[in-house]
């Protein structure tokens, strides 16, 4: 059965956005927007698409988690054998997008990735529920299996592994990403599609503030 999606349209109303009002900064201007989604309440307020390209110049993008915001970067946590980092390994840049259809906002960025250090990724590990250390050590993320059973009785490998041990140690094939960006759009939608963006682009230590076109 085929439904007709092409009237389907929303006028964006909620908020505006200025050059003269923004956050010089861009990293306390996202803090901004990131702390009213969670004060609104919106499922998944810290989930991102990160977009990345192979070696044979093809995109892929997944949905994951920020963790971590630096003066300067924002962290993510991965395995370091999944899709995404052997991506990164070979092209640095990637792209992240947050949409927060709530509050009728999105935020795009640009950015360079580099490894966080090991103290990083074992604090951030270290504070990680129980299961979810687990996990980490059970999934041999974007692997082919054979089935949900096959990966089922990996946790209870895991399980048995680590069953008397009281702080389970982070595994050496997973760890942390940063994300230096060079560029950050925050996106407000507005009536008749004439959305505001406004953009911050890196130049050296400083951040230039610039108006797009929807």
């Amino acid at each position: 059965m085929n439904r007709d999606i092409s009237s389907l349209r929303e006028n964006y109303s909620k908020d505006i956005l200025d050059t003269s009002t923004v956050n010089a900064n861009p990293f306390v201007q996202f803090k901004e927007w990131l702390y009213k989604a969670l004060d609104e309440g919106l499922p998944e307020p810290t989930a991102f698409i990160l977009s990345t390209v192979n070696q044979d110049g093809m995109p892929s993008g997944r949905t994951i988690l920020l963790k971590e915001i630096w003066d300067d970067a924002f962290l993510f946590f991965t395995n370091y054998e999944s899709h995404k980092a052997q991506d990164i390994m070979h092209n640095s840049h990637v792209a992240a997008t947050f949409l927060w259809l709530g509050l009728e906002r999105q935020i795009r960025i640009k950015a360079n990735v580099k490894k966080v250090s090991r103290e990083v990724t074992d604090a951030y590990f270290e504070s990680r529920p129980r299961g979810s250390k687990l996990g980490a050590w059970a999934s041999p993320q974007s692997q082919l299996i054979s089935s949900r059973e096959a990966l089922d009785q990996r946790l209870k490998d895991v399980e048995s592994r680590f069953e008397e041990v009281e702080d389970i140690p982070t595994p050496e094939f997973w760890g942390g990403y940063a994300m230096y960006p060079t560029e950050i759009e925050f996106w407000q939608g507005r009536r008749d599609r004439l959305h505001d963006r406004i953009l911050y682009s890196k130049e050296k230590d400083n951040w230039l503030i610039n108006r797009m076109a929807p």
